[in-house]
C-alpha cells in the first residue's frame, strides 16, 4: 500500500488535487502550513470516501519534512505519488525585493520541492516506482511584473522536473510538471483590480472561460495514474490556451 501527498493542499487548488485522487482511487495525504484549511481539505477528501490523513507543516522545516515522509512510511507503506504543490508568491517589484524575502521564496518553493521529492523517491524506490508532479506556474514564460522571485522558482521546478525525470527513471519513477494558468483563487488576492485582472486574463486565453481547479485537478490525475505511465519529463500546460507551446 501506498499513499498520494500532496502539499500545499489547504489552497483550492491542493484542495481539488487531493480531492480527485481521492475519488480516484488513492490514500490522500494533505499537507500545508495552514491548520484550519488542511482540516477543511481533510473533511472534503473524507467527505468524497477517501482514506486521508493530515499534516500542518513547514516546508522551510526540513526535519519537519522528513519526520512527516517517515511518518507516511510508517503509516501507509510509503509515497506511491507526490503532488509539490505548495508555494508562496509576494508581489513585490524586483528592485525592492529583499534578499529575506527572494530566500523565503525559494525556502518554499525550490528548496521545499527538492526536499519533498528527495524524501519520497527514497520510498519510492524502495516500493518499485511512483510519480512526481511539480506544480509550476504560467508565470515562467514572464511577462508578470512584481512576481520575479516566484516566477524564478517555478522555473527551476521545470528545471528539476526534467533532471528528477532522466535520473530517476530507472527506478521506474515518473516525474512531470503541470503549469497552470491563471485560476480563480485567493492567488488572486495580490491584483488591486479583480474585475480589470479578468477581463485581461480572458483577453489573453483562447479559451473565453475562466478555468477552475477541478479541471487542473484532472490533468494531475492523469500523469499520477496508469494512462500517462509511459510520460515522463514533460510539463503540461493548463491554462486555456494563454501560453501554447
Amino acid at each position: 500500500m501506498s499513499i498520494a501527498v500532496v502539499t500545499g493542499a489547504g489552497g483550492a487548488l491542493g484542495r481539488a488535487i487531493a480531492r480527485r485522487l481521492a475519488v480516484d482511487g488513492h490514500a490522500v495525504a494533505v499537507v500545508d502550513i495552514d491548520s484550519d484549511a488542511v482540516e477543511v481539505t481533510r473533511k472534503d477528501v473524507a467527505a468524497h470516501g477517501g482514506a486521508v490523513r493530515s499534516w500542518t507543516l513547514d516546508l522551510r522545516d526540513g526535519d519537519a519534512v522528513s519526520e512527516m515522509f517517515d511518518m507516511v512510511a510508517l503509516q501507509a507503506g510509503g509515497t506511491g505519488i507526490l503532488v509539490n504543490n505548495a508555494a508562496i508568491y509576494p508581489n513585490t517589484p524586483f528592485l525592492e525585493v529583499s534578499p529575506a524575502e527572494y530566500d523565503d521564496v525559494v525556502a518554499v518553493n525550490q528548496r521545499g520541492y527538492w526536499l519533498c521529492a528527495q524524501a519520497a523517491a527514497r520510498q519510492m524506490i524502495e516500493g518499485g516506482g511512483g510519480t512526481i508532479i511539480n506544480i509550476a506556474s504560467i508565470v515562467t514564460h514572464g511577462g508578470w511584473t512584481g512576481l520575479a522571485s516566484y516566477a524564478a522558482s517555478k522555473g527551476a521546478a521545470v528545471s528539476l522536473t526534467r533532471a528528477l525525470a532522466r535520473e530517476l527513471g530507472p527506478y521506474n519513477i515518473r516525474v512531470n510538471t503541470v503549469s497552470p494558468g491563471a485560476f480563480p483563487t485567493a492567488a488572486e488576492e495580490i491584483h488591486d483590480n479583480p474585475e480589470a485582472y479578468n477581463e485581461f486574463v480572458l483577453e489573453h486565453q483562447a479559451l473565453k472561460r475562466r478555468g477552475t481547479p477541478d479541471e487542473l485537478a484532472a490533468v494531475v490525475s492523469f500523469l499520477a495514474g496508469p494512462d500517462s505511465s509511459f510520460v515522463t519529463g514533460q510539463t503540461i500546460e493548463v491554462n486555456g490556451g494563454w501560453v501554447m507551446s
